[in-house]
């Protein structure tokens, strides 16, 4: 099933997707602990009648991760056309909450940058908690799959060996559409990830292409730290990205990001130039 995360009526709740619209799921809190309950508990859920799209306005499928770590160069053309050996590990890295935007929210570039820069990538949302988890185990902690745009302040990224400054301006990493749940998910053998800009393809993989399987990725982070229902792991993006094109290209206000995973649909965001800072 695709679960999205919504406001309706100033009230925001978690839903199914469906062609007529949203269909708010009946959870006796609207937390994500919740959902994963009703999800597990494998009984039939009865839904209210649809509430039309154009009446819903969708949120990142989790606005407060507890945890939320990404994967660099985890695809080998990605790595070759960065010019980068191959990692003996998974190179990780995190963002903040405040980084992340809805499918057809403004994607914000920071005015302190002249290469901000799109990442097409898959993202897992965690459903369970673990720990020291071997690999044959660790598929269990998947809650579901989503689509994921770690846009990137470039120049910021490589003012240190370390990448945090240019992933963690606000607004800059776009997350959804929806949630679709482990149960529905394909083989990632299957499974295709593209990424459109202005309607022009820029990169497309197949997602079991990946340097670090999902499997081995879980275990090697649930080696060093817990995971909790909530958290997500973003698992990489293929070549394709505008920094390494030649000339580079680097998205500027106006220009519309897509990220699509066959099954799990399509992230559409438009690039904004950033407002002036707000204290207070």
């Amino acid at each position: 099933m695709r679960i999205v995360h919504y406001v309706h009526a100033e009230t925001a709740a978690y839903g199914l997707a469906t062609d007529a619209g949203v269909a708010r799921l009946p959870l006796q809190r609207p937390s994500f602990d919740a959902l994963v309950d009703l999800v597990a508990s494998g009984r039939d859920v009865a839904v209210d009648t649809a509430v039309p799209w154009e009446q819903v306005t969708l949120l990142p499928p989790l606005t407060t991760p507890g945890k939320m770590l990404c994967v660099g160069l985890n695809f080998i053309d990605h790595m070759l056309e960065a010019k980068r050996p191959r990692p003996e590990r998974p190179v990780l890295f995190t963002r903040f909450a405040d980084t992340l935007v809805a499918h057809g929210a403004p994607l914000i570039k920071p005015t302190e940058s002249d290469r901000f820069d799109y990442e097409g990538e898959l993202a897992i949302v965690i459903g369970a908690h673990g720990w020291k988890v071997p690999p044959d185990e660790a598929l269990d902690l998947i809650f579901g799959y989503s689509c994921y745009n770690d846009a990137t302040a470039r120049d910021w990224q490589y003012h240190s060996s370390q990448w945090t400054p240019g992933k963690n301006f606000p607004s800059t990493a776009a997350f959804g559409p929806c949630i679709l749940t482990a149960a529905h998910m394909p083989p990632l053998s299957e499974s295709i990830i593209t990424t459109r800009v202005n309607g022009e393809e820029r990169q497309k993989a197949a997602l079991d292409s990946m340097i670090f399987g999902l499997s081995e990725l879980l275990s090697y982070i649930t080696s060093f730290t817990p995971l909790a229902p909530g958290d997500v792991i973003a698992c990489g993006t293929p070549s394709g990205v505008g920094n390494f094109s030649d000339p580079p290209r680097y998205l500027l206000p106006g220009d519309v990001v897509e990220v699509e995973i066959s099954e799990i649909g399509t992230l559409r965001n438009t690039v904004v130039e950033h407002a002036d800072s707000l204290v207070g």
